[in-house]
């Protein structure tokens, strides 16, 4: 039976700090082909839960760069996910962007509707949220110092496990030495 649990929003954002101008090599870099943006904020989520969702195709899960879901590479996926999610793993909603909090998401979009960049929440600044992202590589870069038509706020509640992580399974993504969770 699943449970829910609290999402660490400081572990997110320490996985953010470490892995901003870099990247972890359990993961493979999208750089260059479609862009790192969402799969980086998948792996500053999973800081913070330390649990996927096994399910195939509609899940949230990487095991590598040929074994994942959409959901842990694409900005629409991502969304979809978070916001319809049942199941184990992280869950979200579509918030207003006043109630954001260091670990929550905001995705940009252009005029045409389409969503097209992901970034994590980790800071504030008079004025202005503070972001992480890939891609264009950023840790406590202002939000308003981004170029967009549309914005889209989601708030992370929590998450669902049936038991509890791992206890080194923080430590071990922080530091590159193991993939938590596996799907296999």
């Amino acid at each position: 039976m699943l449970k829910e649990r609290e999402y660490d929003r400081r572990r997110a954002r320490e996985y953010a700090r470490r892995w901003a101008y870099g990247r972890n090599p359990l993961f493979y870099n999208f750089t260059g082909i479609g862009g790192d943006c969402t799969n980086f904020i998948s792996q500053c989520i999973l800081a913070g839960c330390c649990t996927m969702n096994c399910r195939e195709t509609f899940g949230w899960y990487y095991n590598s760069s040929y074994d994942r879901t959409p959901s842990w590479t694409g900005v629409q996926y991502l969304y979809d996910f978070l916001t319809a999610n049942e199941g184990s793993g992280p869950w979200g909603r579509d918030a207003d962007i006043d109630e954001l909090q260091i670990g929550d998401l905001v995705q940009l979009g252009g005029a045409d509707g389409r969503f097209y960049h992901t970034l994590l929440i980790t800071g504030y600044r008079p004025g202005t949220y503070l972001v992480a992202a890939h891609s264009f590589d950023a840790f406590d870069r202002a939000l308003v110092s981004y170029n967009y038509a549309r914005l889209r706020p989601i708030r992370i509640e929590g998450y669902r496990a049936a038991r509890d992580p791992a206890p080194d399974c923080f430590a071990n993504l922080l530091t590159g030495t193991a993939l938590p969770g596996m799907c296999l």
